[in-house]
């Protein structure tokens, strides 16, 4: 009997005129996504503070998790026994997985890279594992991944041109055996590429031009957003997308301010995600239409309005910045869920208005617009 393969896709169902932005639509096995979108990130199997039912309310179709975190711990034969990763986290629509090739780089005292992939001890017990590109992306599909990650070697901000060629190379061997190993299983998911580079543009193009031969499904733009200045992000944002193909979905990893995903979308990026919103929300930072906002300030203490009075989540539906305010002071838990609630609506409903300002041929207008009111944070 044939095994009937599940029909991933993607197409672009409107552009922008005046920019790159564009509306598309993805479909998965477990549903389909509109883009652009923004994917709350779910590293252990949750999203932080937050149940599935509460994600899945606001609308949102597709989270990220992490391949290396999940593989430590509950490892692979939980998972498995449970009937795979949504069932074990009661999740029924689309999650991408994440390699874990950021997670496993940054533990430099505790890896060893060659050619055949990484050694490591885990950060958890310091027992010794190995994974290699086949291995990470058979992790992956035993999980039931939507979205599929591949090794890829991530390398600092401010490494030489040498150090960074080296990962463009070792980057592109491990996508070719990733692209076999996916190509011989009986697959569910999509799998990405990821162009690596640093801030070298001739590396970029290099990466991008390697991968973009090898016809991934999807394509994603890795090493942005991890301590350059916002010109030089959207320099290389911009150089780097213009070596991506129009018909395949586009996915800027680790991004999740409000100015940094305007300056994607204008490039036609489809997919973004970070740990942003929900971090920063267990330590009382909120969006709010004019910007973000510190809930321990002392000027909060008697302000009953909404955390943002233009929003519609249910934290600004039901509490005031004073009790919020208070929860914190008080060390209460119900902060962290309230405040995470509402930064990811504010994301998902942000994503939203981008999409209608594309159909109505108007996303120049909403940026300025928005940015006009907005005040970011580290903005350079």
């Amino acid at each position: 009997m044939k095994t009937e393969v599940n029909p991933n896709s993607f197409r672009v169902i409107t552009s922008d005129d005046q920019t790159k932005a564009r509306i598309g639509l993805l479909s998965l096995a477990h549903g389909d996504v509109e883009t652009p979108a923004f994917m709350p990130v779910g590293t252990n199997a949750t999203v932080k503070a937050l149940t599935p039912k509460m994600v899945s309310k606001m609308g949102i179709r597709l989270i990220l998790a992490n391949a290396y975190h999940l593989y430590l711990r509950p490892g692979r034969e939980v998972i498995a026994k449970a009937g795979g990763l949504h069932r074990f986290m009661g999740w029924p629509y689309n999650i991408l997985t994440d390699s874990g090739g950021f997670q496993i780089f940054s533990l430099a005292k505790l890896r060893s890279i060659d050619k055949e992939g990484v050694t490591f001890r885990s950060h958890i017990d310091g027992s010794l594992h190995f994974l290699g590109p086949k291995e990470v992306v058979a992790i992956q599909n035993e999980l039931g991944s939507d979205i599929l990650m591949p090794l890829d070697v991530c390398t600092a901000y401010g490494v030489s041109e040498k150090e960074a060629a080296l990962a463009v190379e070792r980057t592109t061997d491990w996508a070719k055996e990733s692209l076999k190993q996916w190509q011989a299983l009986e697959r569910q998911g999509m799998l990405f590429a990821i162009v690596q580079g640093n801030f070298y543009q001739a590396l970029r193009k290099r990466s991008a031009e390697e991968l973009v031969e090898l016809d991934f499904p999807g394509y994603a733009i890795g090493g942005l957003s991890v301590g350059e200045g916002f010109s030089q992000f959207r320099e290389f944002l911009e150089y780097t997308a213009a070596f991506l193909p129009d018909d395949k979905p586009r996915y800027v990893m680790g991004i999740g301010t409000p100015e940094f995903i305007l300056e994607a979308v204008g490039q036609g990026i489809d997919l973004c995600d970070c740990v942003f919103p929900t971090r920063t929300a267990r330590n009382a930072l909120v969006f709010t239409a004019e910007g973000s906002i510190n809930m321990r300030n002392e000027k909060y203490r008697l302000d009953f309005r909404p955390l943002d009075p233009e929003c519609n989540c249910p934290t600004c539906k039901d509490f005031s910045r004073a009790y919020l305010r208070h929860l914190y002071k008080s060390g209460e838990i119900l902060a962290a869920i309230l405040a995470t609630q509402h930064n990811i609506f504010f994301l998902h409903n942000f994503m939203l208005q981008i999409r209608t300002a594309i159909k109505k041929r108007g996303f120049k207008e909403f940026k300025s617009d928005f940015l006009n009111r907005y005040k970011p944070r580290g903005r350079s």
